[in-house]
């Protein structure tokens, strides 16, 4: 039986939207609710191929960008002297992500940690476009994997989905509510 065509298209959309820039919605409890509703594969591929379109469009839009402003930041920048070609001082994780820029985004998929440092570091020290792309398939397939079975595996009430979501919109409403404070 093949998935409804809209159900298909509405998760790509939100997994995109989820995952593009600094996304302020969470992904994980879409993730969840289709599960059961399209399948653990489809949706887990589905999902994974949106999240790498959001890759794209990132590091199209944000490694230029991410560029200009190392270079453009004190010569004294550990980012700014690591793109010229100097040595600067680099931490030990930006040691370990240059080493292996691959394996660390893929594995930070295992972590609870939020993707956004990872991603800075990706477009900071000029990891190419087609290599990020593949390690954002390999950190989210498994994790995308593991929660569609979970909504297959287990049947989550509307009301825990929903308050779950909400859960997960706690720390970018405090960003907006912050931002909004400062000003």
């Amino acid at each position: 039986m093949h998935p409804p065509a809209t159900s298909a298209a509405l998760l790509f959309a939100y997994a995109f939207l989820s995952n593009i820039a600094l996304a302020f919605v969470p992904h994980e409890p879409a993730i969840i609710w289709y599960g059961p509703r399209l399948g653990v594969w489809t949706t887990t591929l589905v999902a994974t191929a949106g999240t790498m379109l959001a890759a794209v469009a990132d590091h199209r839009l944000l490694a230029p960008l991410i560029a200009r402003m190392a270079r453009a930041s004190s010569p004294s920048s550990p980012l700014s002297a690591s793109r010229r070609g100097g040595q600067g001082v680099r931490t030990w994780p930006e040691q370990l992500f240059r080493r292996f820029p691959f394996v660390t985004i893929a594995l930070s998929g295992l972590t609870p940690l939020p993707f956004f440092p990872f991603k800075a570091l990706a477009f900071a020290t000029g990891c190419p476009a087609g290599k990020y792309a593949a390690a954002v398939a390999a950190r989210c397939l498994p994790r995308y994997a593991l929660l569609a079975w979970l909504g297959a595996a287990v049947q989550v009430p509307v009301w825990i989905m929903v308050a779950l979501f909400a859960l997960l919109m706690i720390p970018s409403l405090r960003m907006v509510w912050w931002r909004r404070g400062a000003s």
